[in-house]
């Protein structure tokens, strides 16, 4: 199972942000990524965001500034906002990135979390899906193809067109973000696409009957078992002591949680609900290494095996001196117990 990290690019805190005070967190950031591959992680994600408190609204240069300071990790979107990109582009940036890092590039592209990218470029959110499921059709034709020919409803057809640059890899690696819809999971499995599960909330145990349904999917289409990959994203975070971890993690996320539930008609969050949403079958990973690489484990047997977890941890206002331990932490003592 590879191991790693999702980050968000979000400063350590968003008031009073300024030009200088966010080159000073894009250059912590690159020092976590060194780190994660110093350590031995396997895959470093990036997320695209076009809000104030993430810095990630062009994740690929961060990661390409990354490739030159590392020398094994993987490389990723997490995710790119596909539904308001330019496939062509996303695939030329990526393989550009692939190119710089000798290979190490892959995408995760999905819908976002976020609805703001759809009005900033100019998309309507009544053709969310739509968008998504024409855009990806798009990318994996470039993914296979040089030369394309290509027409649909939201962007110019493509006529006898090669894409340059070609990237490293052959085929540049594309997996499928999701969330909860069961839309989501079938197209992936159709498409004999590796899906990864965003899992913010809840407990994980519950995308089983999806999963089930996304190899289902793909098994009836033809595709591989080996080709149906399944990865799981979750908000995560290591300490020596679970007590340390839960101090150190609690109050930055209620700040933030609370902040986003006010957007979505969440209620406010509790010690109480954050305590049952870290217990054994929630979805949150907080603790110290040994718990928390049983419980990988313990969700990776409910959903019947993943091959990539990864923590997103940078979305609680942790320092950049916490979040180094815990990269530490991770690499150094709950990567080798999963093994």
């Amino acid at each position: 199972m590879q191991i790693g990290i999702d980050s968000f690019a979000a400063s350590e805190t968003i008031e009073n942000l300024n030009g200088k005070q966010n080159a000073i967190s894009i250059q912590k950031l690159l020092e976590r990524i060194k780190r994660s591959d110093e350590v031995g992680l396997d895959v470093f994600g990036v997320g695209e965001h076009h809000r104030k408190e993430f810095l990630d609204s062009a994740p690929h240069l961060i990661l390409s500034a990354a490739a030159a300071q590392t020398q094994n990790i993987i490389l990723t979107s997490a995710v790119t906002v596909l539904s308001a990109a330019d496939p062509v582009r996303v695939f030329q940036n990526y393989a550009t990135l692939d190119l710089v890092s000798n290979g190490r590039a892959e995408i995760i592209a999905g819908r976002g979390s976020f609805t703001e990218a759809f009005e900033l470029f100019g998309y309507k959110m009544d053709q969310y899906d739509e968008l998504f499921e024409e855009k990806i059709e798009l990318l994996i034709e470039i993914q296979k193809n040089e030369k394309v020919n290509w027409r649909g409803d939201f962007r110019p057809p493509l006529i006898d067109q090669y894409i340059y640059p070609r990237p490293f890899q052959t085929p540049l690696p594309i997996w499928i973000g999701v969330g909860g819809t069961p839309q989501s999971f079938l197209r992936a499995g159709t498409l004999g696409m590796p899906l990864m599960i965003a899992v913010i909330g809840g407990e994980t145990h519950r995308f089983k009957p999806l999963v089930d349904m996304y190899k289902e999917a793909g098994r009836r289409a033809g595709h591989s078992p080996d080709k149906l990959k399944v990865g799981l994203h979750s908000l995560g975070y290591v300490a020596e002591n679970s007590k340390q971890a839960v101090e150190d993690y609690f109050p930055g996320y209620a700040k933030t949680f609370t902040r986003i539930g006010k957007e979505r008609g969440w209620p406010p969050v509790t010690l109480e609900r954050f305590k049952a949403q870290n217990g054994p079958l929630g979805a949150l990973m907080i603790g110290n290494p040994e718990e928390i690489a049983e419980k990988i484990l313990r969700h990776s047997e409910a959903l019947g095996g993943i091959s990539r977890f990864t923590f997103q941890m940078d979305n609680a206002e942790l320092s950049h001196k916490q979040l180094l331990k815990s990269i530490e932490l991770i690499g150094e003592k709950v990567k080798p117990i999963i093994g």
